[in-house]
């Protein structure tokens, strides 16, 4: 659940530029972990509430963003369906903020769709046990502009409990940056 903001200093411009460049050497999805990991779901991952560290970076482009968040992850059961809706609370190092909401329904014993104020169309998320696969696109606003970018997440808990969301990001299919963002309970 990667932010979703454009780093200051990246324009539409510089997301075109960059893109063929990184292209060779980047997945348009992040691996699975390397090494012990607990278990995990969506619910185990998002209730309640957790603050997390975060970096947006597209190496090429030299452009690095760090953003600390607060969440808060409540799940409810209305009509056979259980929902889980986050509320996320960004603060940028360079003084931006934002707050987005998820609100995620769940489709069967280990899947869920997803909605948020700035995706198109609807998140898919996919629990295995050991991580949770989250993609999705979205309008993401910057400096006035609109840029749709595609994230692909996993998501899971190192053995010492700290639960870690890395993304793929992409304009037009192709990877143009990462995000790694580790969350603990608040």
């Amino acid at each position: 659940m990667g932010a979703s903001t454009i780093p200051t200093g990246l324009t539409r411009r510089s997301l075109l530029l960059a893109t063929p460049l990184v292209v060779a050497g980047c997945a348009t999805v992040p691996p699975s972990p390397q090494g012990e990991v607990r278990s995990i779901s969506l619910v185990d991952a998002f209730q309640g509430r957790t603050v997390g560290r975060g970096l947006f970076s597209v190496p090429i482009a030299g452009i690095e963003r760090g953003f600390d968040a607060r969440l808060q992850g409540t799940v409810r059961r209305r009509g056979g369906v259980e929902t889980l809706t986050v509320v996320e609370d960004f603060s940028f190092d360079d003084g931006e903020t934002d707050r987005l909401t998820w609100v995620f329904a769940r489709t069967g014993s280990d899947g869920w769709t997803g909605v948020r104020e700035d995706t198109v169309g609807t998140a898919s998320v996919v629990e295995t046990g050991d991580e949770v696969r989250l993609t999705y696109v979205a309008d993401v606003e910057s400096r006035g502009e609109t840029t749709r970018l595609g994230f692909a997440d996993v998501i899971y808990r190192r053995a010492d409990g700290v639960v870690i969301n890395e993304a793929v990001v992409t304009r037009f299919g192709l990877p143009i940056g990462t995000v790694l963002f580790e969350l603990r309970p608040a």
